[in-house]
């Protein structure tokens, strides 16, 4: 269980590959600078087929089709959401520099997750059974829907034989997919473990559900400005796409091979509110619960804590819930640490979700700024947390960790706890403009 080991026992995991793909760019160097920024990667979904039959449509649609970067047995046999993950994971392994001379299959792992699997590939399979009749539904229509599916092609990718896993908890599908890989590290089952999420929810079928349920934002004819965290004036979220992937190794290992690392990822905390299948506790004791299991589990205080990444759904329950968690945690040490809400710009990607902005808060921490939420103008009254906003803010002083925050449907709640190391430079000096 995540915070049963003893500090001086225990194995350090840290961060060294980072791949991903986003409505904001095609991987990383794009999507920071993107963020950095606080542009918006939210549009009008009108360039489809599908779109001709329902409402106006909003969504965070990938900046760059996977298609290019993969070989034609790739495009041709992964479902759209498996297409996301290789894509990063392939990024994410170029960064890391492992190569089979620095690692054995038998010491790598993977951890992807998905919280739909994917849509697109089955439905598209129950569309060809009833129009065309059971002997023309495509052959891999099961391989591509599986939950498991993009983890079993980014385990392809790397050769992983110590393990493939799916873990499947709605919206915190991705930090969940990081907790069980930092266990797998701990535990002494591999040595690297390749981990994250990739989401394809862009699909008629999804996008009317959720505006069954009430949770969209209407703002389409402003598709800027539709999807805003923590505002007093938010109406929902927006659905997006994409994959986040992060490259683990126990610090020993990358020591001993002379890679980077751009941060530890010190602490875990999982807890689950048993309140409701869809909405939050209100209190946000969950959110609460998690925050401190995962402090404990990495040794800090509140107080050390210089960056919260929000989950920042949007949503009105939603974001109040997770202010009231952090506010609890970090109101008794009279400290509030600098939130930001990257789903403002890329949208909700789902099981993709958690892992990108893990990556955000890594980078934070890595270049020492954090980027704005984007549409924040107001906070709710009643609410007490420091939203970033207007532009990035440089972290300042000696505090060197991040947390990152996910919940999701069902009552799941995840938290990581990042340490950072070293500084680096920002990875575009005309960034320096914005601060």
């Amino acid at each position: 269980m995540p915070g049963t080991h003893p500090q001086h026992e225990r194995t350090k995991v840290v961060v060294t590959g980072l791949g991903e793909t986003t409505a904001l760019g095609g991987d990383v160097a794009s999507t920071w600078d993107a963020m950095v920024r606080g542009e918006n990667g939210i549009r009008l979904l009108d360039d489809q087929p599908w779109t001709k039959d329902m409402p106006p449509v909003l969504g965070g649609r990938i900046k760059v089709e996977p298609g290019p970067g993969l070989e034609h047995k790739q495009r041709r046999r992964l479902s759209r959401t498996a297409q996301f993950a290789v894509t990063a994971a392939a990024e994410a392994w170029n960064d890391s520099g492992l190569d089979s001379a620095s690692v054995r299959p038998r010491r790598v792992a993977v951890v992807v997750s998905a919280a739909l699997g994917d849509m697109n590939a089955m439905i598209d399979g129950w569309e060809a059974l009833k129009g065309r009749g059971w002997n023309r539904v495509p052959p891999l229509t099961v391989p591509m829907s599986m939950g498991n599916g993009a983890a079993a092609a980014v385990a392809l990718l790397v050769k992983a034989r110590a393990g493939v896993h799916a873990t499947v908890n709605a919206c915190s599908s991705g930090t969940q997919a990081l907790t069980t890989a930092v266990e797998l590290i701990r535990r002494g089952e591999a040595d690297v473990v390749v981990a994250g999420g990739a989401e394809a929810p862009l699909h008629p079928l999804v996008i009317a559900s959720f505006g069954s349920m009430r949770a969209l934002s209407k703002r389409v004819d402003d598709p800027a400005s539709a999807c805003r965290p923590y505002d007093a004036g938010r109406d929902g979220m927006v659905l997006g796409e994409g994959a986040g992937i992060l490259v683990l190794e126990s610090e020993e290992h990358a020591r001993r091979r002379g890679a980077r690392s751009y941060a530890e990822l010190a602490g875990v905390g999982v807890t689950s509110d048993a309140y409701d299948m869809v909405q939050p506790d209100p209190s946000g004791a969950g959110t609460a619960a998690a925050l401190r299991a995962s402090l404990a589990d990495a040794g800090v205080t509140p107080e050390e804590v210089a960056h919260l990444n929000a989950n920042g759904t949007a949503t009105l329950p939603g974001d109040t819930a997770e202010a009231h968690g952090v506010r609890t945690v970090f109101g008794d040490a009279g400290h509030a640490p600098a939130l930001s809400a990257n789903k403002s710009m890329t949208g909700h990607s789902l099981g993709a979700a958690g892992a990108i902005e893990s990556i955000a808060t890594v980078l934070s921490l890595h270049h020492r700024i954090v980027p704005p939420t984007r549409n924040f103008t107001r906070l709710d009254e009643g609410l007490s947390v420091d939203v970033v906003h207007g532009g990035p803010r440089k972290l300042e002083g000696d505090q060197n960790v991040a947390v990152k925050n996910s919940a999701g449907f069902g009552g799941h709640n995840v938290t990581l706890t990042f340490r950072g190391v070293a500084a680096q430079p920002l990875i575009d000096p005309d960034l320096e403009q914005f601060l």
